[in-house]
């Protein structure tokens, strides 16, 4: 029956999850020296600053419910 399947593939434990070490190409790259040199700057994202982003969401958003509400009332 179809709970013996599920049965038998739960014991048999086909899935078995990924690898225990991963490997990336950009670290298989580069020398461990340029990661540890590498400063990561949370404020600065993508030559954008956060408050910049926050604001231009912020103001997405409201444009959004502003179009929403005169949907809503004019149809």
């Amino acid at each position: 029956s179809d709970y013996e399947q599920l049965g038998y593939s739960l014991r048999v434990n086909l899935f078995q999850g990924g690898p225990l070490k991963s490997q990336s190409l950009m670290r298989d790259s580069y020398t461990p020296d340029v990661f540890q040199k590498a400063v990561i700057d949370p404020r600065h994202w993508h030559g954008r600053k956060i408050s910049e982003l926050g604001r231009w969401y912020e103001k997405f958003f409201l444009d959004l419910n502003v179009q929403k509400a005169m949907k809503e009332k004019y149809g």
